[in-house]
């Protein structure tokens, strides 16, 4: 937009000159538009009632000053109602080379009233046209200042937790007025654009902090330092360029400085509600550790109403670097924090702990378990996920204990997850080297010849798991072809497959060297295959013991002897009531409580197979008679 000071170079064929008051003030005013009067309407029809703000006011034709009396009385009146109308300058035609037109008196007044006095001596033609160019320039500058105001709006932050926001503020206004860009508080740089601190901005900070002071413009005309207060009082904009800012790139950084401000407050005000609460669930999640639920019911009752009402609940643990976590818990709390309580573990600046409320016997958590499944397979590795079964609210010390436990299994699956440790497969936990070695010796009566081999891994894992008849019926056979196949396996590996350990032992080997993913790695020359109870010895199957018979052996009721009693007497419930003293009834009882517990189908071999292999590590018994040398085949 044009300006006293720009208008004689803009439009040169005006030869418009300052003849008074032409300070750098005056030169930076704004002209909104040019009225145009001569010396006799100004005589005949007086001072004009009103003008326009920022105009300003040209008299055209001969030079009126060599009259006296009248018209400098009625030039005073003019320059009172410029004063009041604020209008800019005065302007008045005159010969080329003339000197000063206007009398001292005037020159006085104009003076006093802050109004520019010019002279052009150009011809009254050339003037034709400019209050139309200005009004079009008007109207430009306005559209631009529109549309950068837009853009700056557009740069706001959509969420308060935006924490780029205020740097692409800053990135905008260094494009937009090419200048250089800090946004800063006492102690450290908001944002910077470019990267790197302008010496300017730095000598502009340095001198405010030192001198207490905060000019509008420091160390040169081409500094600017903005205050982001009241939002912000701490907080200054500071910018820098080689050319000056003119009053429209200030009003921009005014603007910019406020949203700066509105952004700065919000990402303080933004951080102590998360700092609040963070405390809050933090707190919360304290005590549900320490089976305090009403009181952690009470702490989250305003941030999350309802959220911990039901008595159940699952806990997930989501464990990644330590730079990342976070980013983990962010996308945690976004993602299930509307159904969970998410809170970044105190203990271990890896993890992320998640308690997800189950709220009925239906809801198992599947879909915050699917949720969270997605969210660590974005992450990527080495993100790992862990989760527990459903416990009680009182007992979530005990879901956690679980939970980390099935993360550390996690990193043994091909995901990176594991939902729970009783939903862990108890084969992808064993030592895969020394699994293989072991099962191939065991099996090796059955897999040197190529043909009989094909036969036994199509019958054996079914004759195992099921009665003849039953996996005659599912393997589509005669019942005498599975009974003939699983009698000549047993004798050829010495074998009692009327013994639960010894048919544990083989499926276990048999879904070994069958699984998709087994290796045939060849075995170290003159060294022994483990022991069955060796593999078992590993530290990840110990945990997975203790963690499966926990809940067990926190029954009132001693279910364990009853397990073991069981297991001895291969699965047959009624010798093992006579040795423990019990009935029948009393043993079917616990048989069902250790179920319920492991969570695990007791009717099954693989059910009876963790039962067995949990209950001997964690007590040293039963033996493992698959391991006994010369006692293959033991008669009953």
């Amino acid at each position: 937009m044009p300006t006293l000071g720009s208008l004689p170079s803009e439009k040169p064929r005006l030869e418009l000159t300052f003849a008074a008051n032409g300070s750098r003030h005056a030169q930076a005013a704004e002209i909104t538009a040019v009225v145009t009067v001569t010396p006799e309407q100004l005589l005949e029809d007086g001072v004009p009632s009103a003008l326009p703000d920022g105009s300003l006011v040209l008299i055209t034709g001969t030079s009126p000053f060599r009259l006296r009396g009248r018209i400098t009385t009625v030039l005073e009146l003019l320059l009172q109602r410029m004063s009041r109308d604020g209008s800019t300058a005065l302007a008045v035609s005159a010969a080329p080379g003339a000197r000063q037109p206007f009398p001292a008196a005037i020159a006085d007044r104009a003076a006093r009233l802050g109004i520019a006095l010019l002279i052009t001596s150009a011809p009254t033609e050339s003037w034709e046209g400019v209050q139309e160019e200005i009004q079009q320039s008007r109207l430009m500058f306005a559209e631009r200042c529109a549309a950068q105001l837009s853009s700056l709006v557009q740069e706001l932050p959509a969420q308060l937790a935006d924490a780029q926001a205020m740097q692409r503020i800053a990135d905008w206004l260094a494009r937009v007025l090419a200048c250089q860009v800090l946004v800063s508080e006492p102690e450290r740089v908001l944002a910077a654009s470019p990267a790197t601190d302008a010496e300017q901005l730095a000598q502009a900070i340095i001198r405010q902090s030192v001198d207490g002071i905060l000019p509008e413009t420091l160390s040169g005309p081409h500094t600017q330092l903005i205050s982001l207060a009241p939002a912000s009082a701490d907080t200054v904009l500071a910018v820098a360029r080689k050319t000056p800012f003119d009053e429209a790139d200030l009003r921009l950084l005014r603007h910019a400085a406020k949203l700066l401000g509105l952004v700065d407050q919000a990402h303080r005000e933004y951080r102590a509600a998360s700092y609040a609460s963070h405390a809050a669930r933090s707190a919360a999640f304290e005590l549900l550790l320490d089976g305090e639920v009403a009181k952690a019911r009470r702490v989250m009752a305003n941030l999350a109403p309802g959220l911990l009402e039901p008595e159940t609940a699952r806990v997930f643990v989501v464990e990644t670097q330590q730079a990342r976590r976070d980013l983990a818990a962010r996308r945690c709390s976004t993602s299930v924090g509307q159904q969970a309580l998410v809170v970044p573990d105190p203990r271990d600046e890896r993890r992320t702990l998640i308690v997800h409320p189950v709220r009925s016997d239906d809801d198992t958590g599947a879909d915050v378990s699917a949720e969270l499944t997605r969210l660590v397979g974005a992450l990527g590795p080495p993100s790992l996920l862990g989760g527990s079964g459903v416990y009680s609210m009182a007992l979530l010390a005990d879901a956690l204990n679980e939970a980390i436990t099935a993360q550390k299994f996690a990193a043994l699956q091909p995901s990176s997850v594991a939902l729970s440790v009783h939903g862990s497969d108890l084969v992808s936990l064993l030592p895969q080297a020394e699994a293989q070695h072991w099962a191939r010796r065991l099996l090796h009566p059955l897999m040197h010849d190529e043909t009989q081999w094909e036969s036994m891994r199509e019958t054996l894992p079914a004759a195992l798991a099921y009665p003849y008849t039953v996996a005659a019926r599912r393997l589509r056979l005669h019942r005498n072809t599975v009974m003939r196949r699983a009698s000549r396996a047993a004798e050829l590996m010495r074998m009692d497959f009327a013994s639960i350990s010894d048919r544990i032992a083989v499926a276990l080997a048999m879904e070994l060297v069958t699984q998709p993913e087994a290796s045939v790695s060849p075995r170290p020359t003159g060294s022994e295959p483990p022991s069955l109870a060796l593999l078992l010895a590993a530290p990840q199957v110990n945990a997975w013991a203790q963690t499966l018979l926990r809940p067990v052996q926190a029954d009132r009721r001693d279910l364990l002897s009853t397990a073991l009693a069981w297991l001895t007497f291969d699965t047959h419930v009624e010798p093992a009531a006579r040795a423990l003293d019990l009935s029948e009834a009393t043993v079917r009882s616990h048989l069902r409580a250790l179920e319920g517990h492991m969570q695990r189908d007791l009717a099954t071999l693989a059910g009876v197979r963790d039962l067995q292999f949990s209950l001997h590590v964690v007590t040293g018994q039963p033996d493992l008679r698959s391991d006994r040398p010369g006692l293959s085949v033991v008669a009953r």
